[in-house]
């Protein structure tokens, strides 16, 4: 963790709206037309505590308050939102710090952590110096919902009404959407990020604030379903996470851990229980699907 530097960004009143604007020229049938496209803004987010700063996010710069609140807890760094004693968002040109006050035993357990943040899929695990400290034992979900059997009624209905709420996505096509259901899947709340745990983190920090019981619903996003997100959600005491796509074996593995219940590939007429039954291992694909390697050159 390095100090926050000298020339910070200072403290202004500045909303974004998440979206950049951008000449472009549309190629179809063989016609080039200018145009101008709406683009999803990624941007960089500092995170800074006691004055220390922890980790930059690349993230969509708005609702960064519920963003921060969201990353303390479900990364562990406070165990409840009431140890953030001061919060504050500050805007530069290019960049955004968010600086938090936390209670002092959070704040020299933070810093304790030999590195600032753990693996993320997609760039390996990168943020940490051993196999040793990736935190992969879930707290244990304390009231699970219905069997998933019984609520693919709420998984349908949260399916068909997600898209109404994805204001980002319909302008840009280039976000994720994290979505607060009730137990029978109406969408209560919505937040948007090009970063799919960060729009789960800004979820988790509105319901925090708010101080929803977290267990009376469930979480619906528009991505994959990655271990991180389950992480996020067991930490949180949340008994069930459906996502549009696909889930990796690690999160399947940490929702069974957590006693959650994970549900993918989640439509308007179906899904799939991906915490019902037992782990088995994939047959040897057979020869004919793997693709041959092309032959060498010839010697010139």
């Amino acid at each position: 963790m390095q100090q926050a530097s000298a020339t910070a960004p200072s403290c202004v009143s500045l909303e974004r709206a998440g979206v950049v604007e951008f000449d472009i020229v549309r190629h179809h049938d063989g016609q080039a037309i200018g145009a101008r496209d709406e683009v999803a803004e990624e941007f960089p987010v500092a995170l800074v505590y006691n004055g220390i700063s922890h980790a930059v996010m690349m993230a969509t710069p708005r609702d960064l308050e519920e963003f921060a609140v969201g990353f303390s807890l479900t990364e562990g760094i406070v165990g409840c939102a009431s140890e953030i004693h001061d919060l504050e968002v500050c805007f530069a040109e290019d960049s955004a710090e968010v600086r938090l006050s936390i209670a002092q035993p959070a704040f020299l357990k933070l810093k304790e952590r030999r590195r600032a943040l753990a693996g993320r899929t997609g760039c390996g695990v990168c943020g940490i110096e051993s196999i040793a400290l990736l935190d992969l034992a879930p707290e244990r979900i304390t009231r699970p919902l219905a069997p998933l059997a019984a609520g693919g009624a709420a998984l349908g209905r949260a399916a068909r009404e997600l898209i109404r709420h994805q204001e980002l996505m319909c302008r840009t096509g280039g976000v994720h959407a994290a979505a607060w259901c009730a137990a029978d899947g109406a969408v209560l709340k919505v937040f948007e990020d090009v970063g799919r745990h960060n729009g789960m983190d800004k979820l988790i920090g509105h319901l925090a604030l708010r101080r929803v019981a977290m267990q009376d619903g469930f979480v619906f996003l528009s991505s994959r379903a990655s271990y991180e997100l389950v992480r996020k959600a067991a930490r949180m005491n949340i008994p069930l996470l459906a996502t549009i796509s696909a889930p990796t074996s690690l999160a399947i593995d940490i929702a069974r851990q957590a006693g959650m219940q994970l549900a993918s590939f989640c439509r308007r007429d179906g899904f799939v229980d991906y915490t019902a039954g037992q782990a088995r291992p994939a047959a040897p694909a057979p020869l004919a699907c793997v693709k041959p390697a092309a032959p060498p050159a010839p010697p010139r």
